[in-house]
């Protein structure tokens, strides 16, 4: 499928500038085409058979992009490994792909530099695979955030049912837009065919920073700003934002996790645009959304409704249905869910119910407009004196304050209550951070009272996962070592 995707953009879209190079070069899609089959070639040449896993510890950037096209044409499987995911995790990692080889060659200074070693020049177009819709084209890792990574496996079938989720049958209508997040992450892996069909231009950011993105989206006059919600926030919260004119901007995507009311609400005012959700996870494929047509409350208070044939199921323990407005397992089934752990069968049986869902790992319900509302993961809920807390819910309260620029709610041990919950709060002036109790104040109106705060740490940031998301791990803790007040 994505061979094919390949193929059929650079018939239709030749010398159009695909993607764009942090130096500044470009890469056609004729280019993507012709290198593809070089670098398959030259994984031919080094043994690799169809089937085999083809590990990439690379940066965001043309070697990626490249070394997984080539893959493909091999009929090989991607493993993508973050670059940025320190050395221990990253061997946990390619012990588990257990791979033919490893590609981790630094970034060129040309195209014709890109991945010297694994190509063969001039080499003729890779032969067509196999129809196979089962036949395994990526392994995509869980973020291992509460425990040790997993490899999602996803197989043609699955990338065609999300480029057509994504796309349809159109070609082309693709505009300006960059990437800020690792390749090896979901979104890449299982969209690049649809991003292909699209026929625009990506630019390639090797290291995500929040300056140098609203650089980029002023000077290409970008329509969209698309990233995960701390993404958003830190561009945001950049001392120039207001002197960029980032009147292209029309809209604003947030994924890879629930946004915040008080960042959402600032998102559409300051960039001007209309925005939306996405929520999925890595076993799910595809999931919920927004609609930047739908009411402005929808992606303030929820992540959406289901994607066209997707089903949603919120479970209790015993994997059976809760009762409307309550709280529940949130698992999702379509075509577009993966076909499994790789080489993990007892994880892979532990992920799907019996009748064939996915669980995310989130909690959440339903509202009485169909909307989905998260309440947190199931391994991040606290009980305090008997009573569970969702730290998302408190979250989405606090972040509202109006000296709070971001916020994280996470429990600290106590000897009566069992656990309390901490507010981790990043001050919007730093010489004027808000109180304690001056949130649990602003909370009441909004929550129980078992909910609110009961200490708080003020930091300069929240700490970040390689992925771009709140390492609550990091701050539960410096939170149970005694921080906060």
């Amino acid at each position: 499928m994505l061979p094919a995707t390949i193929r059929e953009a650079a018939r239709r879209f030749g010398d159009r500038t695909a993607y764009v190079a942090e130096a500044g070069w470009p890469i056609t899609y004729a280019d993507i085409d012709r290198v593809s089959d070089e670098v398959a070639a030259g994984l031919a040449r080094r043994g690799v058979r169809p089937g085999d896993v083809v590990a990439l510890v690379l940066p965001p950037g043309p070697e990626y992009l490249l070394a997984y096209c080539g893959a493909a044409k091999a009929g090989a499987i991607t493993a993508g490994v973050n670059d940025r995911l320190s050395e221990r995790e990253r061997k946990a990692l390619l012990d588990l792909a257990d791979p033919a080889v490893v590609v981790d060659d630094p970034a060129a200074d040309s195209l014709d530099g890109v991945l010297a070693d694994w190509r063969v020049r001039g080499a003729p177009p890779a032969a067509p695979l196999p129809d196979d819709p089962d036949r395994p084209v990526a392994i995509v890792f869980t973020s291992g955030t509460t425990g040790l990574p997993k490899g999602a496996i996803y197989c043609e079938r699955q990338l065609a049912f999300i480029t057509a989720t994504d796309v349809g049958d159109a070609w082309g209508g693709g505009g300006r837009s960059f990437t800020g997040t690792s390749f090896a992450h979901l979104g890449f892996m299982t969209k690049l065919p649809g991003n292909l069909r699209r026929g625009g231009t990506n630019f390639m950011m090797t290291r995500w920073r929040a300056a140098d993105a609203l650089a980029l989206v002023e000077r290409e006059r970008m329509s969209t700003v698309a990233g995960v919600p701390t993404q958003i926030a830190l561009m945001l919260r950049q001392p120039d934002f207001d002197r960029h004119d980032l009147s292209s901007v029309q809209f604003v995507v947030v994924g890879g996790g629930p946004v915040t009311p008080g960042l959402a609400a600032e998102a559409r005012e300051r960039f001007g645009a209309r925005l939306a959700t996405r929520y999925s996870c890595t076993e799910a494929g595809i999931g919920l959304g927004t609609a930047f047509d739908d009411p402005d409350e929808d992606a303030v208070v929820s992540v959406g409704r289901p994607h066209a044939s997707v089903e949603l199921a919120l479970l209790d323990p015993d994997d059976r249905p809760v009762a409307p407005g309550e709280v529940g397992q949130v698992c999702l089934r379509s075509p577009a869910v993966m076909s499994g752990y790789w080489h993990d069968p007892d994880a892979t049986a532990a992920a799907f119910t019996a009748d064939g869902f996915v669980r995310t790992g989130d909690l959440g319900w339903v509202d009485d407009r169909g909307r989905l509302r998260l309440v947190g993961r199931a391994k991040e809920m606290y009980v305090r004196g008997g009573y569970n807390v969702y730290p998302v819910e408190v979250e989405g309260v606090l972040s509202t304050h109006p000296d709070v620029a971001a916020v994280a709610v996470v429990p600290r041990p106590d000897p009566v209550m069992g656990e309390i919950g901490v507010a981790v709060v990043v001050p919007r002036d730093p010489a004027r951070p808000p109180g304690l109790a001056e949130l649990r104040r602003y909370g009441e109106p909004h929550l129980a009272a078992y909910k609110l705060p009961e200490a708080l740490h003020v930091v300069d940031a929240l700490p970040l996962t390689a992925g771009e998301k709140v390492d609550r791990r990091a701050l539960a803790d410096e939170v149970a070592g005694g921080a906060g007040r």
